[in-house]
């Protein structure tokens, strides 16, 4: 049986949340981790205050949040192995700068969602708001490894910074998709936003939907038409996952351009042809 935290009384005050990690939560008393204290805004409160507990980690090494989590912050924040499930809305930084592990969201997820994660796989079976995957402002590198999957939509600024790792929006996302991208993996299978790509060094942004944006930079140029292998690879993956994937996708081929040529230029968007 999982450890169950489940939100008793809603806060019009944001919960921050990141001193509740697996790793600790498997090796205490139901009673201690109620003791655990929280930030609520410029104050600590115990978790007990707002959450039930029950349940264990012990054996099954997985911890579920239950509740409209909307306003609590940094849930699996650092996660380093096991399992966390959220049934509800989560609130901004979930998983950010996790190592390990999977967690998935049965619900919508705020800003900074895996921000600047280095490994494991999220999961978020709604949508999710601006900066998934990135780098915290005046940071150097956003995702640096695993996978973000998110089934609805996502915001602005996907992956900004991101140095490796998978993001995959079944939906439609929003401006600047992978901004200033070092390298790593971006598709997206709904409308999209204005500069897709802007300043990335390497890396692909794949745009394979039927209503992707065809408006690119001046900065890339067209290479050529083609079916790539690789992405046959990552589609068939995504499928095992049962992501949501056009059932097109597989068999058409697509326009690459190379950019951003006012950096490195060795980027590629991938659009339908």
């Amino acid at each position: 049986m999982p450890l169950v935290i489940e939100l008793k009384e809603s806060s019009s005050i944001p919960l921050e949340v990141d001193s509740i990690s697996l790793k600790s939560v498997c090796r205490q008393a139901n009673d201690e981790i109620l003791k655990t204290p929280i930030q609520r805004g410029n104050k600590q409160v115990e978790l007990g205050e707002f959450f039930h507990v029950h349940g264990s980690a012990a054996d099954d090494n997985e911890m579920r949040w239950q509740g409209d989590l909307s306003k609590v912050k940094l849930i699996a924040n650092k996660l380093e192995s096991g399992r966390v499930v959220v049934e509800g809305n989560a609130g901004m930084h979930l998983g950010a700068e996790m190592t390990g592990g999977e967690i998935t969201v049965h619900g919508d997820c705020a800003d900074w969602l895996g921000a600047e994660m280095h490994g494991g796989r999220i999961r978020v079976h709604g949508n999710a708001g601006h900066l998934v995957g990135a780098a915290y402002r005046g940071g150097r590198r956003g995702m640096t490894g695993g996978e973000i999957l998110i089934d609805g939509n996502a915001g602005n600024e996907v992956g900004h910074t991101m140095r490796r790792g998978l993001i995959a929006i079944g939906g439609r996302a929003g401006d600047a998709i992978a901004f200033n991208m070092i390298a790593g993996t971006v598709f997206v299978f709904g409308e999209s936003g204005i500069r897709p790509g802007a300043g990335m060094r390497r890396g692909t942004i794949g745009l394979l939907g039927p209503e992707s944006a065809t408006d690119l930079l001046p900065t890339f140029q067209h290479a050529c038409n083609y079916h790539p292998q690789f992405l046959t690879v990552y589609l068939r993956h995504l499928r095992s996952l049962n992501f949501p994937l056009p059932d097109d996708c597989f068999d058409i081929d697509y326009r690459r351009y190379s950019g951003d040529f006012l950096e490195l230029g060795k980027g590629e968007i991938l659009l339908r042809a």
